[in-house]
């Protein structure tokens, strides 16, 4: 997980949260850090205490508590997380700590001994009793209304849809199942509920999430369908908005979901968030993870076919422990090969409880750096080349934000924050946040689109 830039952290990035108070009305801020699966955690906590009566403070010197969700999957991330929770104190004094690195409260309070709690990921109980002991509640509920769905800390138009938490995968590189537990499944009527109140809400884009998402349901004994993933896709796609899947392991099952993608029908995307990580099946060995990526080139050749507009979207880590200069040649020429859509790559870090950590050769950081730059640059020319083909087609796209100078737009193919935009220059003042116009692009670069609304 890399660092979130202030501008485009999850709690800051035009967040339509409501902040109008009442007299005596208790306040607490929130800064939430890490993926939209905390997000998501976030977003439940404020949705409680705003039940309880506490408003919404947009910044620290109004709120009478701050919460910090934090993030410890990467040194990096933790460091970015304590850095959090020292400006909140210094801020505002009183600060109650929740999270992943919540799972290591001796560091925090090392750190920090001055925080008032610490608490472990979705501990929702113990994050609401350490609030009410440091704010006591205040309802009237004759005048504390809660929003249908909830409190949001994302845009009006989209919103992320948590189906599971924890995992069952054992890769070396990463402490998720340690900190979350193992998979466990939402049950699909909560989650369909929660997704009809967010479309009921005036949400355009639902973006599914979980540590695994293609494994939704699979935790259940003597479930009726063998992989619910495909019946709780279907169920999402008929409610009228856009749904978005991240975090797709390519379990032979997945392809099942390929044509529903392909009916333009419906709302399930052609659209594919899948952590392949690397290429090489001895790295992919090291890490844990299934070592078939020839196989895998076969299976995007088939959805490709079955689905010819789909977009694949990846992750992967450069400098992992033992990765020769021949290993990572063969994740180049699998790049070259795949030709996923959108890319994003990662210096491997060691964190701490990963058995990763021991393992023999650990790759130098400039060797490491070298070829971040090498992927990337890679990565880029078959981003640029793919952008420039769309040039002169005719596609609908969401309206993100509208400022003085244009639209910033989001096509079918771009995920918010992570991937590219579509931007519109001219023709753009009647639009809003959450339009769905139909656009044809006119320019390209090497990550985004221009265009102009057709009439």
């Amino acid at each position: 997980m890399a660092q979130n830039p202030p501008n485009l952290r999850p709690d800051l990035a035009r967040a339509d949260v409501p902040d109008a108070t009442r007299p005596g009305q208790p306040r607490i801020g929130m800064v939430s850090l890490g993926c939209p699966k905390a997000l998501v955690d976030s977003e439940r906590i404020l949705t409680r205490l705003r039940a309880e009566g506490y408003a919404i403070s947009p910044d620290y010197d109004g709120a009478d508590a701050v919460i910090v969700n934090t993030c410890g999957f990467l040194d990096s991330a933790k460091a970015e997380s304590l850095d959090a929770i020292g400006e909140a104190l210094e801020a505002n004094g009183k600060v109650i700590v929740t999270g992943c690195l919540g799972a290591e409260a001796d560091y925090i309070t090392g750190a920090h001994p001055k925080v008032l709690a610490v608490t472990g990921p979705h501990q929702y109980e113990q994050v609401l009793d350490a609030v009410h002991d440091a704010v006591p509640p205040a309802p009237d509920p004759f005048i504390d209304l809660l929003p249908p769905a909830g409190v949001k800390l994302t845009p009006r138009h989209y919103a992320y849809l948590k189906i599971a938490e924890g995992c069952d995968h054992k890769c070396k590189f990463c402490i998720i199942p340690d900190m979350r537990g193992k998979l466990a499944s939402r049950p699909q009527h909560a989650i369909m509920r929660e997704a009809e109140k967010l479309v009921e809400a005036g949400v355009k884009e639902i973006l599914v999430i979980s540590q695994d998402t293609s494994a939704y349901g699979t935790d259940w004994k003597g479930r009726d369908e063998k992989f619910p993933i495909l019946n709780l896709s279907r169920d999402l796609s008929t409610l009228g908005a856009w749904v978005r899947l991240h975090y797709v392991y390519p379990y032979p099952h997945v392809r099942d979901l390929i044509p529903l993608m392909a009916d333009p029908s419906n709302g399930l995307l052609p659209y594919l968030d899948i952590p392949f990580q690397h290429a090489h099946p001895d790295t992919l060995k090291r890490m844990a993870r299934p070592a078939a990526a020839s196989r895998t080139l076969d299976e995007i050749a088939a959805w490709r076919r079955d689905c010819p507009d789909i977009i694949l979207r990846s992750t992967f880590i450069v400098g992992y422990p033992g990765e020769t200069e021949a290993e990572f040649q063969t994740l180049l020429d699998w790049l070259d090969e795949a030709q996923l859509d959108r890319v994003g790559c990662f210096q491997y870090e060691n964190v701490d409880g990963a058995r990763s950590n021991a393992l023999p050769d650990h790759v130098p950081d400039e060797i490491k750096q070298d070829r971040w730059d090498r992927f990337m640059e890679k990565a880029q020319a078959i981003s640029e080349a793919k952008l420039a083909s769309k040039v002169g087609r005719t596609m609908q796209v969401l309206v993100d934000s509208v400022d003085a100078e244009g639209a910033t737009c989001r096509t079918m193919a771009d995920a918010p924050e992570i991937d590219g935009n579509l931007f519109i220059d001219e023709g753009f003042e009647d639009l809003a946040p959450g339009d769905l116009v139909t656009v044809e692009v006119d320019e390209a670069s090497d990550y985004d689109l221009w265009g102009r609304v057709k009439a």
